[in-house]
């Protein structure tokens, strides 16, 4: 018997218009994401990665319906919520939310902590008023905060601070879903290890299901059960995380790979070097998106997209490599 993945995505893609001329007509479009298909099945963290402005983001807003997608198909649960109207969204809202990257941005300035996680159960309708401050109460204490910080603002706090708050706003619903929309990337590399190790605490305690996005490849090994790789609005790799470590089949995986500093002195990978700057969404190169840079590519990469497939045992990639 198959297990039903919590969220499901098939052939998803997003195009952003691009207007020019005096009457702001459509001259064109950026493919922000082009046709990619993955699962997560619960209790599991798939960490999505790449270079800024491959699209990442832009899935992970999706899958929330906070971007309406062009085309392709969102299931969570088994329910197909591509096409929900806001009435059917709100329903499910609640057990789907998002961390951002910046909790100064994304915390009210204007409102109390207290105020900032109430609002989300005011919002879905608890109404007894002592219940909610139990639970807010609560959720401050797990995320590493307490009862004398409730009435403070958002400017009084720390970076990391304000990040546990975040979360606490996104658990405060008790969510199946979370997307993590690079969590730790503003904060000290010191404390970016206490976030992540509280994450992975509450998915533990309270089953959680993560999507992690990030551009830090040593960040997503240390969350990840799974890990995608993405190249200019498509996927090119997913595996096993120490699958893709060990042993990456897309050559745009192994140069990011060769990126990360290793702490072992007398073992360094030799660093790759790609040549040139990633292609513009708006006018992807023909073929496979990463033959402009690749140091394999062979003639055909030029003008066949090769197909995203599985190569060995629960290993995907789109390379003619393989």
């Amino acid at each position: 018997m198959t297990i039903e993945p919590l969220i499901k995505i098939e052939n998803l893609k997003k195009s952003f218009p691009i207007q020019g001329g005096v009457f702001g007509k459509k001259v064109g479009e950026v493919k922000a994401v082009d046709d990619i298909s993955f699962f997560i099945q619960k209790g599991e963290t798939l960490g999505l990665v790449g270079e800024s402005g491959c699209g990442k983001s832009t899935t992970g807003r999706m899958i929330l319906r906070l971007l309406e997608p062009t085309s392709g198909k969102i299931s969570f649960e088994g329910k197909d919520i591509t096409s929900f109207s806001h009435t059917e969204l709100r329903k499910i809202r609640s057990q789907m939310q998002m961390i951002f990257q910046d909790p100064f941005a994304s915390l009210n300035p204007r409102h109390t902590v207290e105020k900032i996680l109430e609002e989300p159960l005011i919002v879905h309708g608890v109404k007894d008023k002592k219940a909610r401050k139990r639970k807010v109460k609560e959720l401050l204490e797990i995320v590493g905060l307490n009862e004398s910080h409730l009435k403070r603002y958002p400017h009084q706090f720390s970076g990391g601070q304000r990040q546990r708050i975040g979360i606490a706003r996104a658990l405060i619903l008790n969510p199946k879903l979370i997307i993590a929309d690079e969590p730790v990337s503003a904060l000290d590399v010191s404390i970016q290890a206490q976030v992540l190790n509280l994450l992975k605490d509450l998915q533990k305690n309270f089953d959680l299901t993560y999507l992690f996005i990030a551009h830090d490849l040593g960040v997503v090994r240390h969350i990840s059960d799974r890990v995608g790789v993405m190249y200019l609005g498509r996927i090119v790799e997913l595996a096993d995380s120490e699958d893709v470590y060990t042993n990456p089949k897309h050559p745009y995986t192994e140069a990011l790979l060769s990126a990360v500093p290793i702490p072992d002195v007398d073992f360094q990978k030799e660093r790759i070097i790609l040549q040139g700057d990633v292609p513009s969404p708006a006018n992807p190169p023909k073929g496979c998106a990463f033959h402009t840079r690749c140091p394999y590519a062979m003639d055909k990469c030029q003008s066949e997209k090769p197909v995203f497939k599985e190569v060995e045992k629960g290993h995907f990639t789109a390379c003619h490599l393989h």
